[in-house]
């Protein structure tokens, strides 16, 4: 976390370490990532990044599919979590949805990230999916923050790491996880009118990548 106390962009060498520790625990606990789709990433463009989100196993398989650092939008309940609460003060954007002081103040820092060529990482859902469905509703705010800054979406989906490690649960089961990046979304001229409208084409393609993954 040292890099981080020295700037934004400082992160780029937290991130090397964070892929390294992801890389050796897929090896200790025998889960294999199977990524595909790094091309649609371009490492000159930042991103607002949207994944679903089903198990605590996603977040190691997210550092390894994604080339360059960026900020995740995390709770605010997070930095009570001891270690852990450090890190993420330093790691990703905090913020605390029933203030709205705070949201106004955690969408300023998301902006600074944005500008500074720094990628933005939210979960459409809110919370990992407990359900039988392959996506929860999805909250406005990654697709507002798209529209606001003109900044491309890049949705992912993440197959079977509900199974491995289920929400709730802290054994993990050996096995592999399916991790797609699928193709940007671009957000330029888009207005606020229309953000139900690629809220809605975001989660068509999701559900459609995963639907097809179900079948391989």
């Amino acid at each position: 976390m040292l890099p981080f106390l020295f700037g934004e962009r400082g992160g780029t060498i937290s991130f090397k370490f964070l892929r390294l520790w992801s890389w050796t625990f897929s090896k200790l606990n025998f889960i294999a990532y199977e990524i595909d789709g790094r091309e649609n990433i371009k490492l000159n463009q930042s991103y607002i990044y949207v994944c679903n989100h089903t198990s605590y196993l996603d977040i190691p398989g997210l550092c390894l599919a994604i080339p360059t650092q960026f900020r995740p939008l995390a709770k605010i309940e997070l930095l009570k979590i001891p270690i852990f609460g450090w890190i993420a003060q330093y790691a990703s954007i905090t913020v605390d949805r029933t203030n709205k002081e705070s949201k106004a103040k955690s969408l300023k820092h998301l902006k600074k990230i944005l500008d500074l060529g720094i990628s933005v990482f939210i979960f459409p859902e809110g919370r990992q999916n407990r359900t039988a469905k392959l996506l929860q509703p999805f909250y406005d705010g990654a697709f507002r923050i798209a529209i606001e800054t003109q900044h491309p979406l890049l949705p992912i989906v993440v197959k079977g790491a509900g199974k491995l490690m289920p929400p709730k649960k802290y054994f993990i089961q050996p096995g592999k996880i399916k991790i797609k990046v699928l193709e940007g979304i671009r957000t330029d001229g888009m207005a606020i009118k229309d953000m139900p409208v690629l809220k809605s084409k975001t989660r068509s393609l999701m559900e459609k990548e995963l639907l097809h993954m179900n079948d391989i």
